[in-house]
């Protein structure tokens, strides 16, 4: 019989570090090497499927704080290849929550909230994306200000209520994954 597969999902808004801690727990697995899925990587490309708004000159954009902008299809079959092959996977992303993986996938799930203040996790995106990344400091604070502050408060805050772990995104990353596997061994002990 094959053994179980653990699913770890890491949601919480942008900035909140998810994918930092999605890095440290791949490195630190004890069951063996994980595999980990980026919510960004399954965003929809072409305007046919996901939620497009214009943006401030017309320009059709994604909405990327829409689930409906994911495509959860093809997320949940590559979630399901993954935990038929390894025995950890993770999944982060604002909306990873909403994982369904296939029935046919046997695995242990553990759903984890990165909740950081609606401020820093501000502050991290705008090193990440404008001081980093050079997009322009105020389309992202107007994104922010009109839709992104809204979007996480309709469609990644309702998520917390349904993960079975809360962590406080301002500690570092290690004591984070230590938090986390010490859950993932109190549930095994347990089942």
């Amino acid at each position: 019989m094959q053994a179980t597969a653990l699913l770890l999902t890491l949601t919480g808004g942008a900035g909140a570090g998810k994918t930092t801690l999605a890095e440290v727990l791949a490195a630190t697995a004890p069951a063996g090497p994980a595999h980990v899925l980026h919510g960004d990587d399954y965003y929809f490309a072409g305007p046919d499927r996901g939620v497009w708004a214009p943006d401030e000159a017309g320009v059709p954009r994604l909405d990327v704080g829409d689930p409906r902008s994911v495509d959860a299809e093809r997320l949940a079959a590559d979630t399901g290849a993954a935990l038929a092959a390894g025995p950890v996977v993770i999944v982060d992303g604002l909306f990873a929550r909403r994982v369904n993986a296939p029935r046919q996938a046997r695995h242990r799930r553990l759903d984890v909230f990165v909740d950081v203040p609606a401020d820093l996790r501000l502050a991290r995106k705008i090193d990440r994306k404008c001081v980093r990344g050079g997009f322009p400091v105020d389309v992202l604070l107007h994104n922010y200000v009109h839709h992104r502050r809204a979007a996480h408060d309709r469609h990644v805050e309702p998520l917390r209520d349904g993960c079975d772990l809360v962590l406080d995104g301002t500690l570092p990353p290690q004591a984070l994954a230590e938090q986390v596997w010490s859950a993932v061994a109190a549930r095994t002990r347990q089942n």
